[in-house]
């Protein structure tokens, strides 16, 4: 979490030099916010927006955290205490991060835009992946995933 607030910073030095333009120093969503870590991940409107979404497909409703470190927190245990759960979480919550960043860097460097739900189809392709990759004992199908991945 430290390193993309570091690259955010890294941003505005670019802006600062004269290589991006000032206009880069805003939220690349187009909101009209300066870009922090804070505001990319968990309070624009676009970016931010995309947990409700994730949150809907694994099942679990939650209160959104106002720091990214208590974000990680509490989106970890909302599966309850199973170690199991919480590293299935770890995972989601890794891999939505990830996404958010590859979005982000492709929308300010490539001038392209991904829609919400496109991320969303990212974040379980990719989350279905890294656990497949990583799992010999993974039951489900790649349709069950899809629509419910904790049962």
């Amino acid at each position: 979490m430290a390193t993309l607030a570091r690259q955010v910073t890294h941003k505005a030095n670019l802006v600062t030099r004269g290589i991006l333009s000032s206009e880069a120093h805003y939220c690349v969503s187009g909101c009209g916010a300066v870009e922090s870590a804070q505001h990319l991940f968990l309070s624009c409107n676009t970016f931010g927006s995309l947990w409700s979404l994730v949150r809907s497909w694994i099942g679990f409703s939650s209160v959104d955290s106002h720091t990214l470190s208590d974000h990680f927190v509490q989106f970890t245990y909302s599966a309850g205490d199973l170690r199991a759960r919480r590293s299935f979480m770890q995972l989601i919550w890794l891999v939505c991060v990830w996404v958010m960043w590859n979005e982000r860097n492709h929308r300010l460097f490539r001038g392209s835009a991904n829609s919400l739900h496109q991320m969303l189809d990212k974040i379980k392709i990719f989350s279905y992946r890294w656990l497949k990759a990583t799992s010999s004992t993974l039951a489900l199908n790649y349709h069950s995933w899809w629509s419910s991945p904790l049962f």
